[in-house]
């Protein structure tokens, strides 16, 4: 047993050893338009399938599925939609507190459950009026007609 030998053994112990990635706990939200029951219960069946779900949520009223679990969260969606055949998307909607200003063109949506606007936060093309900084506002609100204060330069 010389050197060489030590070398080869240490090399083929460093192959046989797999680094395996640990997936992390996560909470994935869903918008999947749910008619009655009995696609609410579909969808249920098709999420509760997966390997390393840990629960399931459903409000069929706001059309919203939450799962929890070790899952990834495009391979959540893509069983939603092979086992059910509904559309299904992450859930574009956060509470309105979050965004600076909820009711800025782009993000209030109508279709919006209560207390919810669109996530314009992440998207810097969707409305970047929602996203505006208190000076701007200032500058924009300036020459407003809603605003009594403004300039009326004409």
């Amino acid at each position: 047993m010389g050197l060489l030998d030590h070398v080869s053994e240490l090399c083929s112990v460093s192959r046989s050893r797999k680094k395996l990635k640990k997936k992390q706990l996560q909470t994935v939200e869903l918008k999947v338009r749910m008619d009655c029951e009995g696609c609410e219960r579909r969808v249920r069946k098709a999420v509760e399938g997966m390997k390393g779900v840990s629960s399931v949520e459903i409000e069929p009223k706001q059309k919203k599925v939450t799962v929890i679990g070790f899952v990834d969260p495009k391979k959540v969606i893509k069983r939603v939609e092979w086992k059910t055949g509904k559309k299904a998307e992450p859930w574009p909607y956060v509470p309105y507190d979050v965004v600076p200003h909820p009711y800025a063109p782009g993000a209030y949506d109508k279709k919006a459950p209560p207390g919810y606007v669109r996530n314009v936060v992440d998207d810097p093309d969707a409305a970047p009026l929602a996203r505006a900084s208190s000076t701007e506002v200032k500058y924009t609100t300036a020459f407003s007609d809603d605003n009594p204060n403004s300039c009326t330069i004409m």
